[in-house]
């Protein structure tokens, strides 16, 4: 039996992945590790809580001393890291927490991967790293350039990964992924702030023209993608995840009012965010041809799906939106529209 841990399996992609992996590995047993800080929501998983090949640890990965004991009872096999702050707005405003948990929380997991010997780690990254450009696809040996807090955080905690495989041989295999979206998305993302925002008969509020273009792939797609790199990547190697399916936030804002039946007056401009990337692109060649990854959902298909989650899901998402984050989002919204 492999034992795999995940960090921060209690967000979203990594409860989907953890319920993937059940899916697909029946003999696999997971743990997972989540600070279960704002995005973290033990709801995600509340299907799979009492699988015997489940178990969950209360835990910030940064803690050094937890995760030394923690490997050394387990023994893992392979380590996905999930864990991470991701939204840029909250970088911009409070940088101190992505930090420490994406850099100095995946130094930590090196270490512990180093001096156990486990078999693999992945490290999720993000396509943010390279920054933007107006023409062309980032491919894996793009330089980086990144232009937030978030994205310059995930670019350090990349480069402690080479540096890893390079000086100690940490089988350690990084990848770069567009936009995702599907169910358990905390609700303060694009898609699932604009969806439950219309769901409630709210507006959908747009950073500055609305053209910023952003490539997305569907959640499964993206665990179908990390499971090939887990199994079947080559150690040391940066496999971008892409699908070529890339769209203006303004287009993708018609989609989502088409679906739901509102009108454009729902749109709301408001003032743009600073250090906002223009255009991200990645180009996947390199995974599609080592690994025969191709994506099974179209973005239609994986926006049709995700919109039916979240009509179906309603108590999930408005348990999230009642609280301190809808508190946070009023507030940041006025401000904005003030500015």
């Amino acid at each position: 039996m492999k034992k795999i841990l995940i960090t921060g399996g209690a967000g979203f992609m990594g409860s989907n992945m953890i319920r993937y992996l059940l899916r697909q590995y029946p003999e696999y047993c997971i743990v997972n590790v989540d600070k279960l800080t704002y995005a973290g929501n033990l709801n995600n998983l509340k299907d799979i809580a009492d699988d015997p090949r489940y178990r969950f640890y209360q835990a910030d990965i940064i803690d050094s001393k937890f995760i030394d004991d923690l490997f050394h009872r387990e023994q893992f096999d392979y380590v996905l890291n999930y864990a991470a702050e991701t939204h840029v707005d909250r970088s911009i405003m409070d940088p101190d927490a992505f930090l420490y948990t994406d850099i100095i929380g995946t130094f930590t997991l090196l270490e512990a991967v180093k001096k156990y010997g486990v078999e693999r780690m992945v490290q999720i990254s993000t396509d943010e790293v390279f920054g933007s450009t107006l023409d062309g696809a980032f491919t894996e040996v793009s330089p980086f350039q990144p232009n937030s807090p978030y994205s310059a955080s995930k670019a350090g905690a990349d480069h402690l990964c080479r540096a890893y495989f390079v000086t100690y041989q940490v089988p350690v295999i990084m990848t770069h992924s567009c936009n995702f979206y599907g169910p358990y998305q905390y609700p303060e993302k694009f898609l699932p702030l604009f969806i439950t925002n219309l769901l409630e008969d709210k507006k959908v509020p747009i950073y500055g023209d609305g053209k910023y273009v952003r490539e997305w792939i569907y959640t499964e797609d993206h665990c179908r993608a990390i499971d090939l790199v887990l199994h079947q990547g080559r150690v040391g190697e940066v496999y971008n995840i892409g699908t070529g399916y890339r769209q203006e936030n303004l287009s993708v804002t018609k989609l989502l009012l088409e679906l739901l039946d509102k009108d454009q007056s729902y749109i709301e401009f408001i003032k743009d965010r600073p250090g906002h990337d223009r255009r991200y692109a990645i180009d996947a060649t390199k995974l599609r041809n080592e690994l025969g990854w191709v994506p099974m959902f179209s973005f239609e298909q994986g926006l049709e799906a995700k919109v039916r989650w979240y009509q179906q899901n309603t108590s999930w998402w408005k348990e999230l939106k009642s609280g301190a984050y809808e508190a946070y989002y009023r507030q940041q919204y006025h401000e904005r529209l003030s500015s």
